[in-house]
């Protein structure tokens, strides 16, 4: 069951640029970092609350690290803006069979490693109305900022 908003991806080709923007337009302020070699990209996750189920919702600024990544790919088709949304759940296994039980494609046959020791899977844009979604089970104890 999906329980809240977890983040919203936003991909950019300079990211201390973008995380200036956010921090001195909005007081957002970086909570944790990483460069995620799997995915191919440096990353900074704002956040900008918690949440009743004991999680947070971020904003996760995305600049890749390698032009064939995913990001890379889709920011230069796109240019800079929103990438994709997630969605926080429980169990990223059940929820994601549970939704390609209901027909809509599951980029990853297994879920992969995402930010701050979460595990992630993507569902495909075209049967989520243009949508890239991501289902996130968020590690059980976050990593220290």
């Amino acid at each position: 069951m999906l329980t809240r908003i977890d983040h919203i991806g936003i991909a950019c080709h300079d990211l201390d640029a973008t995380v200036e923007f956010y921090r001195a337009t909005y007081g957002f302020e970086v909570f944790h970092t990483e460069v995620n070699e799997e995915q191919g990209v440096r990353e900074a996750m704002l956040k900008i609350n918690e949440t009743s189920d004991g999680g947070a919702s971020y904003l996760q600024l995305l600049e890749p690290v390698r032009e064939d990544s995913a990001v890379g790919k889709w920011l230069a088709k796109n240019g800079e803006g929103v990438h994709h949304i997630a969605f926080g759940t429980a169990d990223v296994d059940a929820d994601s069979e549970a939704v390609r039980e209901k027909g809509v494609r599951v980029l990853y046959d297994e879920p992969r490693s995402g930010s701050m020791g979460s595990r992630i899977t993507f569902l495909h844009p075209k049967d989520c109305h243009g949508v890239l979604t991501e289902l996130v089970t968020s590690a059980a104890k976050p990593p220290e900022h």
